[in-house]
């Protein structure tokens, strides 16, 4: 079975589907080394209904996850999902929000800065105001 997500210290195994995407902290159990990420929940894909394209949201697989990074799929594989730690640390309502927030998380942990704490090697974004959509 899969390393479960956590969130606030409950284990996650659904996510309401208001949400579409969250920021995630994955933790190496054996050295410490962290990896700042985000993930969406349910991805648009194109299928033919009656012979016209619709679109439709599909969920992802968010619950098998490790991360973009190959530096941590490699140390998952070699080191074994038991000796990881998955937290979601928001849930977002907007892809903009979701991007936005990882790039928060990432300068505000300085990621770059350590690289002996840190898996990300690099910190991509481009979100204007109007993509923001935080709950109210």
């Amino acid at each position: 079975m899969t390393n479960m997500w956590f969130h606030k210290g409950e284990e996650i195994t659904e996510i309401d589907p208001k949400y579409i995407a969250f920021v995630y902290l994955i933790t190496n159990l054996t050295n410490g080394r962290r990896y700042i990420g985000k993930k969406l929940t349910k991805f648009s894909r194109t299928k033919t209904v009656k012979g016209k394209k619709k679109k439709v949201k599909v969920d992802s697989d968010w619950q098998t996850y490790w991360s973009s990074s190959e530096e941590v799929q490699k140390d998952v594989k070699e080191l074994g999902e038991h000796n990881f730690r998955r937290e979601i640390l928001h849930f977002c309502i907007s892809k903009g929000t979701s991007t936005y927030l990882e790039a928060k998380e990432q300068f505000a942990n300085e990621v770059l800065e350590h690289p002996d704490l840190w898996y990300n090697g690099h910190i991509q974004c481009r979100v204007h105001r109007n993509h923001l959509k935080f709950e109210k």
